[in-house]
């Protein structure tokens, strides 16, 4: 490997691997890259403690928020931190190759079977995979880039519209900067966007902009607001920005200037965009929100041009096409014998007859048998299962198809993650709890489950001596104790009509 730290290969090969979690992945290119110089590797306890008190590491370096990673306690077990040969964890993206190597020289237990690790990272394998590895330089290849003077950085977590456009070029031409552009490209760094889509946007307005650079750099967040944008300001000037355009949230950090824009709108007389306070309200049109742009794109409406570029707003029609045209996931939850399955295919008919969607129906029985064969009924078991359904649904929508799920899901966290997993997709996501009385299912018991359960003869039986965490987040409601079956796939058509996932003709006459 690498800066003189080099481990023969079949420790290499023998080492355990783990892939850490999504903002932990971002954390570790940034440290490969030397966007967290000075540190090169995940902060040990004595840092993290050194950290809070006093915003410093232990050695008495400025460094303003944790770094950490957490990997299974069962990991660490085996490891022999007095051994450099044998306290090496293999770290490996999504897909499994490997990214780097960490030399674990501190751990401690954590929560939830984890167990936090400090040490220095090392970087092996190809350098990464994934679109627009061009444009991933570290920060000593942008500053060897960059003309000297002032550098305006510009974090671009959004698509750029004709407002952000108009604050860039006033603030770059009042300072006197060179742009540089820095677009986030962690998977959950961006606002609601994939990363490539989001490159792609900001690329569609350059035309617009003053002469700039243009970086990917793998920034995720955490949802600390502050801790984020310590973090966003430390980055940005590893990569030579000395002046930094606030988007809302950022706070001054590692020397930069932060610059608060003045709101701007659209000036109807003549077509440009100022200071809000210096046009008649009669002539004035503000910015639209994230959530009006989405809701254009939702219906199908053009993004007006006043607003956003043709260029931007085709990128965005594209990768957010209207909902009658983009994948969606519905995801019916209850207990069993709730008729989730029995509501669920009559909607799969129902659209199939309709022509204008690709079905795919994902029954709890027939995942269990074909995709979960082996699972139990604990809770991991149970969690893993709902998982898998949701991965699979999650890549159905991706291609634009429809997924319909039934399992009965009783955990709200495995919910939630089938419903980030569909989002993460760029798909629709909707969850639909059949809240049928468990004494209504009970008669129901085709399968005889509930007797086996009361008997004693079945353990773990959801509603009876397992949980069933009931939704709060559900999109639609329905009993089947209140409802006919054709009622309930009636309701759920009507409701995704009304949201536009599906053509008005699929309504009932």
């Amino acid at each position: 490997m690498s800066n003189g730290w080099v481990l023969p290969d079949d420790v290499l090969r023998d080492a355990p691997a783990y892939t850490p979690r999504p903002h932990e992945l971002a954390d570790l290119e940034l440290l490969l890259s030397g966007a967290y110089a000075p540190l090169t590797g995940f902060l040990t306890r004595a840092d993290l403690a050194s950290v809070a008190r006093r915003g410093r590491l232990a050695d008495g370096t400025s460094w303003p928020v944790p770094v950490t990673l957490h990997v299974p306690a069962g990991l660490v077990e085996d490891l022999d931190l007095g051994n450099p040969l044998r306290r090496a964890i293999v770290l490996a993206d999504p897909e499994g190759a490997p990214v780097a190597m960490l030399d674990v020289t501190d751990a401690w237990p954590a929560r939830d079977g984890m167990a936090g690790v400090g040490g220095t990272v090392r970087r092996i394998g190809d350098g990464g995979h994934g679109p627009f590895q061009r444009l991933r330089r570290t920060p000593a290849e942008v500053r060897a880039l960059l003309p000297p003077g002032r550098v305006l950085g510009v974090i671009a977590e959004r698509p750029l519209h004709r407002p952000q456009l108009a604050q860039i070029a006033h603030a770059a031409r009042t300072i006197g900067a060179h742009l540089l552009v820095l677009i986030p490209v962690a998977e959950s760094g961006s606002e609601g966007l994939p990363p490539e889509v989001l490159v792609r946007s900001v690329f569609a307005a350059r035309d617009r902009m003053p002469p700039a650079t243009l970086v990917a750099v793998p920034i995720a967040r955490r949802g600390d607001e502050i801790r984020d944008a310590l973090l966003r300001a430390r980055v940005a000037a590893s990569y030579g920005v000395t002046h930094l355009l606030s988007t809302g949230d950022m706070l001054s950090g590692g020397g930069l200037r932060v610059l608060v824009p003045r709101e701007l709108a659209y000036d109807s007389r003549d077509g440009q965009w100022r200071w809000r306070e210096d046009i008649p309200p009669r002539n004035r049109r503000l910015a639209l929100s994230p959530a009006e742009i989405e809701d254009l794109l939702d219906r199908g409406f053009p993004l007006p041009e006043w607003h956003t570029p043709p260029a931007v707003a085709k990128e965005l029609t594209r990768a957010r096409p209207p909902r009658r045209h983009r994948g969606l996931v519905v995801f019916f939850t209850g207990l069993s014998g709730s008729g989730k399955s029995t509501i669920a295919r009559g909607l799969a008919d129902a659209l199939r007859e309709s022509g204008d969607r690709t079905v795919t129906l994902l029954d709890g029985d027939v995942v269990r048998r074909e995709l979960s064969a082996g699972l139990g009924f604990g809770k991991a078991d149970r969690d893993l299962n709902v998982r898998r359904i949701g991965w699979v649904a999650a890549e159905v929508a991706r291609h634009r198809g429809v997924a319909l799920c039934c399992p009965i899901a009783p955990y709200a966290q495995a919910r939630a993650d089938a419903r980030a997993m569909a989002r993460t997709a760029g798909a629709g996501f909707l969850l639909i709890h059949v809240a049928t009385p468990i004494e209504v299912c009970e008669q129901r018991d085709r399968k005889g489950l509930y007797a086996r359960a009361r008997a004693g003869q079945l353990v773990g039986m959801t509603g009876v001596d397992d949980p069933y965490e009931v939704p709060t987040d559900a999109d639609l409601v329905l009993d089947t104790s209140e409802l006919t079956i054709e009622d309930a796939v009636q309701t759920v058509l009507h409701h995704l009509t009304e949201t536009g996932w599906v053509e008005p003709r699929l309504q009932p006459a």
